[in-house]
């Protein structure tokens, strides 16, 4: 951390320092008694799936079943396993404190947390109730997504019981028997390490690295692959922005003024963060939610240095979380009307956590009852009473010490507003000098036009003023729309020259010296005097939180009764949302908390089922976003449903998912395998008989291009980028001044997850490739297949410079060697040898490319080892490595 003599600059930078935690500090949940909606009996039977159920549910050891009341009370061959009201008599709770020789689970050395002891303790004096919708045979909803997943028994294949790996296999494979489907075979070791960079760090493994992993023999290869994968830096990008697709990220409001939001991409950091550290989902989902209604705190400091207590930059951690909803679209015009404004973003808040957290369509109760599923349009607006208290706010992200330093630098900030305004006073003086010069070729009527204010002049003088006014906007050569300034350069004196070089070096000077740029500064800005910040969820005060309303077919104006902040009907009415905080209602902590509870119906299924759909292209539950009646039914009910238990028994942890995933023999089969009677039966390969090939998304494209042309700059963290364009693709933007190019190069080849996304101009090269509508949460991105794609892989300029990279390369590497670059081309770039086939044909290809003898002067750009070959083979190179970008085999991943 900074300190008095440190570089106080580190505390601004999100999250390289600012919110760089030990895994180990994270807390736990505040307010265990949680939500009424949920009993003590589930926690308790938490705690026993999550330690007991493995070897004393369906396994029975010892004789004892602890997945109901009856077999608990009837015990095993030890006896009773609970003495209902007396947790210190019952055996259950003696072998999980570890009190006596008998301890549970076999082989652990400490006894079960403190605060789980607690609930056990608490739930066997309270008489060891079951869950009531259990006991009391309560029914549960009719639709299975509403239905608290039950851990299953995992079946057991008949044909295929030498291919199981792991209980995902036993689950798929019994599938596969039940319909009679064929089996592909398990995929080469070349095809899996591949496959498995892509998909956990979304980047090509290097030759080096694939030979490594082809050359260990040992049975641990494949599983120490994974492990690696999952502890690089690269994962979190990767993921995150899966993640980022499901809560709509932009960088901008969308709709015709495309505003910029200028801290967004903190929040994008905070996700790529929470990934590398495996932040339990739980807490994830809780952070977004309420993080500032579970950890309220600041960064006041501690004592009397500049140390702040890891815990508060925990907190502010979990507050950046909530700008999930601070970065949704806005149409700037709703801004003048409040109560459409409010209603505007709690419709986007609500129809954000239905679809991201809990995959439902929750959007469709909005103007009436839903369609399909047991939604109300009472139900829609009860939720937005949940989030009605909130709105968004600002906050730094530094501690108010650097508000002192930021007054200390106040007049540099100073020296630059004077030093502009010197400028603009001299321009002012020239363009009066010139202008007034212009006017002489007028006559008096037309200049008295001129000189009446534009507004006030009436139909006959703007015709007078017109061509006065044509002939100094011309003069000035200025552009309104674009906000240039005249460059006046070739109008001025001698003595305005001279006048001219002393402002604009003494702009530069006070540029210069302004302490964003100086690291040496207490506090480093985001721009201009821009003290580090970020727009959360905040609290409106409690005198003017506006009712919310049932509105007649979703009309703002249209208002029927008041509800207040309540879960839908069909998940229950227990959630305790009467205000009991000091400072008004928390209502979105009480909204978390139940949708974070371990049976939750929808939380860890949600989940899981998204990342499969991010391994496999296609989710169990093919309609990631909708749960309910309009999507897709699972394919493999059981599976999710084992899944998401595992996920929940398993700390909420995304990394131990990955590795169950992976770690099956279902995700490590063929894509190469087809059969007639499968394509008849399971044309979509929803039963998962073969790995499903699946396109690169528009970032991992780019990525990859990058890293195969070796240009790829792994920097983490910060600003967007804006990469160069060209003017064809330039063309769209209305305000060009709006994607200010970065001045270091070395920011152009940055990874795709940091280049700057708005809502209503993508950057063209990854709109080519599907990037997706922002507006909304994206469930899956389309995939399509055109020519614009190809076209801009062989002809656009990005594109082209990365293949004089590529070549570069290989020439730096292999020198004149025309066989030694073919090879390495393909080894490089999709990770095997080219066939002899392959080999002779871009051999060929290179042959015709040097006779045509092309550039004959070679490109500005063209990198330092190509230009020690003749230009007609650097050419042809180039061409090669231009075809290489476009093989299926580069975009695609078998």
């Amino acid at each position: 951390m900074p300190n008095a003599n440190g570089d106080r600059a580190a505390m601004a930078k999100f999250p390289a320092s600012l919110f760089t935690l030990a895994a180990s500090l994270w807390l736990a949940v505040p307010g265990a008694s949680a939500a009424a909606s949920w009993s003590l009996a589930d926690d308790a039977l938490a705690i026993l799936e999550k330690n007991c159920l493995a070897c004393h549910g369906s396994a029975q050891m010892a004789g004892l079943d602890l997945r109901q009341r009856e077999t608990l009370l009837k015990g095993g061959t030890r006896g009773p396993a609970v003495a209902p009201g007396n947790a210190s008599e019952s055996l259950l709770y003696q072998v999980a404190a570890h009190v006596g020789e008998l301890v549970m689970p076999p082989g652990s050395e400490e006894p079960l947390p403190a605060a789980d002891l607690e609930t056990l303790s608490k739930w066997i004096n309270q008489g060891a109730p079951w869950p009531a919708s259990e006991a009391e045979g309560n029914a549960e909803p009719e639709w299975w997504a509403f239905r608290k997943p039950r851990r299953p028994a995992v079946p057991t294949p008949a044909k295929y019981a030498n291919l199981v790996q792991n209980p995902i296999d036993s689950f798929v494979l019994s599938k596969i028997e039940e319909k009679n489907l064929a089996l592909a075979p398990a995929a080469g070791k070349l095809t899996l390490v591949r496959r498995a960079y892509f998909d956990l760090i979304g980047l090509p493994p290097t030759p080096e690295q694939i030979d490594e992993f082809l050359n260990d023999s040992s049975p641990k290869a494949y599983e120490k692959l994974i492990d690696k994968l999952l502890a690089s830096d690269h994962y979190g990008e990767r993921w995150a922005r899966h993640w980022l697709d499901v809560v709509r990220y932009a960088d901008s409001e969308g709709f015709e003024s495309d505003l910029y939001v200028p801290n967004a991409w903190r929040y994008r950091d905070y996700v790529i963060k929470s990934f590398n550290e495996d932040k339990p989902y739980d807490r994830f989902v809780q952070e977004q939610i309420a993080g500032d209604e579970l950890w309220p705190d600041n960064l006041d400091l501690f004592e009397s240095n500049y140390a702040v207590p890891p815990e508060k930059l925990e907190h502010l951690e979990a507050r950046v979380g909530t700008s999930m909803y601070a970065f949704g679209p806005v149409i700037p015009e709703s801004n003048l009307d409040t109560p459409r404004l409010l209603y505007e973003r709690l419709t986007d808040w609500v129809d954000t956590t239905g679809a991201a957290f809990m995959g439902l369509s929750l959007g469709c109760a909005r103007c009436h009852d839903h369609k399909f599923d047991p939604f109300s349009q009472r139900d829609y607006y009860s939720m937005q009473a949940i989030f009605a208290t909130s709105q968004p706010v600002t906050i730094p992200v530094v501690t108010e010490m650097s508000a002192v330093h930021r007054r200390d630098d106040f007049p540099r900030y100073i020296a630059l507003d004077e030093a502009r305004d010197a400028y603009g006073l001299f321009e002012d003086r020239v363009k009066k000098r010139i202008t007034d010069k212009k006017r002489e070729e007028f006559s008096p009527e037309v200049v008295a036009a001129y000189e009446v204010a534009e507004d006030d002049r009436t139909e006959e003088q703007q015709k007078l003023a017109a061509p006065l006014e044509k002939a100094i906007e011309a003069l000035l050569d200025f552009d309104r729309g674009e906000r240039t300034r005249p460059d006046l350069r070739k109008y001025m004196t001698p003595a305005e020259k001279d006048e001219y070089e002393t402002l604009v070096h003494r702009m530069a000077e006070a540029v210069i010296s302004f302490p964003t740029l100086d690291p040496s500064h207490k506090v480093e800005y985001d721009t201009f005097f821009d003290v580090p910040s970020a727009t959360v969820l905040g609290h409106v005060e409690p005198e003017l939180i506006q009712a919310v309303h049932v509105r007649d077919r979703g009309d703002v104006r249209q208002l029927k009764e008041k509800v207040g902040p309540a879960i839908p009907r069909v998940f229950g009415d227990g959630v305790n949302f009467e205000p009991k905080e000091r400072y008004g209602p928390r209502y979105r902590k009480e909204f978390a908390l139940w949708l974070t509870k371990p049976h939750h119906p929808l939380t860890a299924r949600v989940m899981v089922n998204r990342l499969w759909q991010w391994h496999f292209g296609a989710g169990i539950v093919s309609t990631a976003n909708d749960f309910g009646r309009q999507g897709r039914p699972p394919t493999h009910p059981a599976l999710l449903d084992w899944l998401a238990r595992e996920f929940v028994r398993g700390g909420w942890s995304l990394k131990s998912v990955h590795r169950l995933i992976m770690g099956s023999s279902t995700y490590q089969r063929s894509s190469e395998f087809q059969h007639e009677g499968n394509t008849r039966k399971d044309p979509t390969n929803s039963y998962l008989w073969r790995m499903n090939r699946r396109r690169l998304e528009a970032e991992a494209v780019w990525d990859n291009i990058h890293s195969v042309a070796g240009t790829l700059n792994t920097k983490m963290w910060g600003r967007p980028v804006l990469p160069p364009m060209s003017q064809t693709e330039m063309s769209p933007l209305r305000r060009k001044w709006s994607w200010t190019v970065n001045a270091d190069p070395k920011d152009h080849t940055r990874r795709a997850i940091y280049i700057l996304r708005r809502r209503n101009f993508d950057f063209p090269m990854l709109e080519k490739f599907d990037t997706p509508n922002s507006a909304v949460a994206c469930e899956r991105r389309d995939v399509t297949t055109v020519a614009p794609q190809s076209l801009w892989l062989l002809n656009n300029e990005m594109s082209f410079q990365q293949a004089l990279h590529f070549a570069d390369r290989l020439v730096k590497d292999h020198g004149d060697d025309a066989q030694a670059w073919v090879e390495n081309a393909w080894r490089t770039a999709v990770g095997r040898p080219p066939t002899s086939e392959e080999k002779q044909d871009d051999l060929e290809m290179l042959e015709a490319a040097w006779a045509q003898g092309a550039w004959k002067e070679p490109p500005g750009e063209w990198p330092e080892a190509l230009r020690t070959i003749d230009a007609p083979r650097a050419a042809a190179l180039t061409e090669l490595c231009l075809a290489v970008f476009n093989l299926n085999e580069f975009l695609f991943v078998d």
